[in-house]
């Protein structure tokens, strides 16, 4: 299947980062951006700024309990992460297929905030890739596990999260995953 940039929709919060190299990579191929955030949150990402409103944050609720038994660690600071965590619902229910970049953890979660929309993505039984900044590979969640994978952008509608810290490899594994899918010369 052959995708168009100009009829796609890729979906993150702007953040430093993870994020903010995806979005240049969905700008530089002309794919419609769109960062979801809360009002008052600082991101790198100004285009396709979406600023979510009470009423939509709360479609994103969800035990703080159940974020922490699927990620297998409690959060100190609620308040805050309970707003970025129901961002993260918005990015990955509009997104089809999930891209992230972080650590994959030996119990299978990934490190951090990111692991919150890999656990969502694993919830919604989405196409889910994760690049291991420390295997410097790419992943795939496939019948319960990770497998090595070369993911491609299959579906109009995606989403890109990860840390802060992604470095050299991490932005290159993103080019490349846009220069793999749209055969283009990779590192934009």
């Amino acid at each position: 299947m052959s995708l168009d940039p100009r009829k796609m929709r890729f979906y993150s919060g702007g953040h430093k980062g993870a994020e903010a190299a995806f979005g240049q990579n969905a700008e530089a191929y002309g794919i419609r951006e769109i960062n979801f955030v809360y009002p008052g949150q600082a991101v790198e990402r100004q285009r396709g700024l979406t600023v979510l409103r009470p009423e939509a944050l709360k479609k994103g609720a969800i035990s703080m309990e159940i974020v922490s038994m699927r990620m297998g660690r409690t959060f100190s600071r609620e308040a805050e992460i309970r707003k970025v965590l129901q961002t993260i619902f918005h990015m990955v229910n509009m997104g089809h297929q999930v891209f992230s970049v972080g650590w994959i953890q030996p119990d299978g979660t990934v490190k951090g905030g990111t692991g919150w929309a890999v656990e969502l993505g694993k919830w919604f039984n989405r196409p889910l890739s994760v690049y291991d900044l420390d295997r410097n590979r790419w992943f795939a969640w496939k019948e319960g596990t990770w497998e090595v994978d070369q993911p491609v952008i299959e579906h109009p509608t995606f989403t890109g999260t990860g840390t802060r810290n992604i470095g050299v490899a991490g932005k290159k594994a993103i080019a490349d995953l846009f220069a793999h899918t749209f055969k283009r010369g990779g590192d934009l």
